[in-house]
C-alpha cells in the first residue's frame, strides 16, 4: 500500500477528524433547524432535476480532503450543500407528503447506529439493536391490544417492504405448500378500492397477478363497504377461487380514511380469511385516548403494518410488521441458512432476525423510536397525534368558511383533500378545473412558500395536505389559503 493510500485511510478513520467534522455537523444543523422553525427560508429549494444531478456529480470530482483547507472544512461544505438543496420538512409550511418533520433528537440515536454500523441478522452481530427491536415490538403489540407473549413481529424498511412481508406470510399460511409448489390459478387478494399501490404491487411479486386483486368499493366516507366485502367473498368462494387475504386500510393514503375494522373482521372470521390491516399511517392513533376508537377491531387482524416514520415522527425508515399469532413469525420464509445460525445454540434462532425478514443484513431501524419512547414516554406520541389531527380539523373548518374552496371529505386523520374553485371556474369543464388545481399547486411549491401535494378522487384532481409538522400553526394554515389564492390569480392571468 502506498504512502498516499495509507494517508487517506488514516484521515478517513481519524477520531480527531471525526470530532472536528461533527462540530460542523452540529453547528450547521442547529442553525438549519432554527432558521426553518422561524420560517426564514423556502420550503422546497426547487432546482430542475438535470441541474441538481449535474451539481451532485460535480461535487464528486472535488476531492475536498486533498484541498488546502482540509477534510473537516470539506465536510462543512458538503453538509452546507445538502442543507441548501433539499426539501425542508421542518419548515411549518411543509404540509405535503406523509413524511414527518422528525423529532430532531431521534436523529441523534439513528446517527449512533450509522457511525458504528449496527446491523442485524443474527443476535451476536447486533445485540443491542436486536434487544431494542424486540422491546419495541412488545410495546407496539400491547398498544394493538395483544398479549405480547402470544404475538410477534419484526421491524423493516418501510411500508412497501412491510406489506410484502406480511402478505407473503398470509400467502404461505392461507395457501398450503405455496412456498414450494406455487399458488393455484385465480387465487385472489381482496382490498379496499383506495388501497396503496404497494399492496397491489405485492400481488404481482407474489405470483397472484394484478388481475387477481379484487377491489371492494368504498362508501361515502371512502371506507371499505362491509356489505360489498361480504358479497365479494361469497362470490369468490362460490366460484372456487381461493382468497389469500383481505387487506383493509387504517388511514388510507388519499384521504386518511379508516375502514370499519370491526365489521370487516367479523366478515373475515365467518369466511375463514386472513385479515391484514395496512395501518402504516393510522396506527399511531392507538397512542391517543381521544382518537384510538377509529381503530376499533384492529386486535382481530392477523397481521398489521405500522410506520413509525409517519405519525410517530421518527426518521425514515422504521416500519413494524405485527402478527397476532406468534407461531406465524417463521412462516414467511420456509428455508434454511446454516452459514448464519449456530446449531450449538438452537434457541437463538427465535431471536435472530435474518430468517424472518426480506433483508438478511438489516440496518438497525428502531433506535430513533426507542430513544424517544425512553426519553418522553408514550405521552409524546399522544400529543403529536392529537395536535396534528387538531390542526387538520381546524383547516377543515376554515375551508368551510371560504366560498372558493370545496372540501372533498371530512378528515378522520391528519390528511385532507380539497379543491380551489374561484367563481369563474365553477361552471368550467372538469378537465379545465383539474388542470387548474395542478397548475396552482405547481406554481405554489416552486415558489417555495408552501409544500402540498395532489391527488385524484373520483376523476377530480384535488389539492391534498398532510399536517406532518407539529409546529404548523393556525396562522400558517390561513397563510396557505392566501398563497393559494395568489397563485390561482396568477394562473388565471389576473
Amino acid at each position: 500500500m502506498s504512502d498516499s493510500e495509507t494517508c487517506l485511510i488514516s484521515q478517513a478513520y481519524s477520531s480527531d477528524l471525526f470530532s472536528a467534522a461533527a462540530g460542523h455537523w452540529k453547528s450547521l444543523l442547529t442553525e438549519h433547524l432554527q432558521r426553518l422553525q422561524a420560517g426564514n427560508s423556502k420550503v422546497l429549494n426547487w432546482v430542475p432535476p438535470d441541474e441538481s444531478i449535474a451539481s451532485a456529480a460535480q461535487w464528486m470530482n472535488a476531492a475536498l480532503a486533498k484541498q488546502s483547507d482540509g477534510p473537516a472544512e470539506g465536510v462543512r461544505k458538503l453538509i452546507a450543500q445538502m442543507l441548501a438543496s433539499g426539501q425542508n420538512l421542518h419548515h411549518p409550511h411543509y404540509i405535503g407528503h406523509q413524511v414527518p418533520a422528525a423529532v430532531p433528537l431521534a436523529g441523534l440515536f439513528d446517527a449512533v447506529s450509522s457511525v458504528t454500523n449496527q446491523v442485524m441478522a443474527i443476535y451476536e452481530m447486533g445485540p443491542w439493536a436486536t434487544a431494542v427491536e424486540y422491546a419495541l415490538l412488545g410495546g407496539l403489540c400491547r398498544k394493538v391490544g395483544w398479549n405480547d407473549q402470544h404475538s410477534s413481529g419484526l421491524l423493516t424498511h418501510g411500508g412497501s417492504l412491510a406489506n410484502l412481508t406480511a402478505l407473503l406470510t398470509a400467502r404461505n399460511v392461507s395457501i398450503a405448500d405455496s412456498w414450494k409448489t406455487g399458488i393455484p390459478p385465480g387465487t385472489t387478494l381482496v382490498t379496499n378500492a383506495d388501497v396503496h399501490y404497494c399492496v397491489t404491487r405485492t400481488a404481482g411479486i407474489l405470483g397472484l397477478g394484478a388481475q387477481n386483486v379484487a377491489r371492494v368499493p368504498v362508501d361515502s366516507r371512502r371506507r371499505m363497504d362491509v356489505a360489498a366485502l361480504e358479497r365479494t367473498l361469497t362470490e369468490l368462494r362460490n366460484s372456487g377461487r381461493a382468497v389469500m387475504a383481505v387487506s383493509a386500510c387504517a388511514g388510507s393514503t388519499p384521504t386518511g380514511a379508516f375502514d370499519d375494522l370491526k365489521g370487516i373482521s367479523e366478515v373475515c372470521r365467518r369466511h375463514g380469511v386472513w385479515l391484514h390491516v395496512d395501518a402504516a399511517h393510522g396506527g399511531a392513533l392507538l397512542f391517543s385516548r381521544k382518537h384510538r376508537h377509529r381503530l376499533e377491531g384492529i386486535a382481530e387482524a392477523d397481521s398489521i403494518v405500522w410506520d413509525a416514520h409517519k405519525m410517530l415522527f421518527v426518521p425514515a425508515l422504521c416500519t413494524a410488521v405485527l402478527y397476532r399469532n406468534r407461531a406465524h413469525r417463521f412462516e414467511t420464509f420456509q428455508q434454511d441458512a446454516p452459514y448464519l445460525f449456530d446449531p450449538s445454540a438452537p434457541g437463538m434462532a427465535d431471536i435472530d432476525s435474518g430468517m424472518r425478514t426480506v433483508e438478511c443484513t438489516k440496518r438497525a431501524t428502531g433506535f430513533g423510536l426507542w430513544g424517544l419512547w425512553c426519553l418522553f414516554g408514550e405521552e409524546l406520541f399522544e400529543q403529536l397525534v392529537d395536535h396534528t389531527l387538531g390542526m387538520t380539523r381546524h383547516f377543515y373548518q376554515l375551508l368551510l368558511t371560504e366560498s372558493d374552496f370545496q372540501t372533498l371529505h371530512e378528515p378522520e386523520c391528519n390528511i385532507l383533500a380539497f379543491r380551489y374553485l374561484p367563481s369563474e371556474l365553477r361552471t368550467a369543464s372538469l378537465e379545465r378545473q383539474n388542470a387548474f388545481q395542478r397548475e396552482v399547486r405547481t406554481r405554489l411549491i416552486r415558489s417555495g412558500e408552501f409544500y402540498i401535494v395532489q391527488t385524484t378522487l373520483d376523476g377530480m384532481a384535488a389539492l391534498r395536505v398532510t399536517v406532518m409538522n407539529p409546529l404548523t400553526t393556525t396562522q400558517d394554515l390561513q397563510e396557505l389559503l392566501d398563497s393559494l389564492k395568489r397563485a390561482g390569480q396568477q394562473v388565471l392571468g389576473h
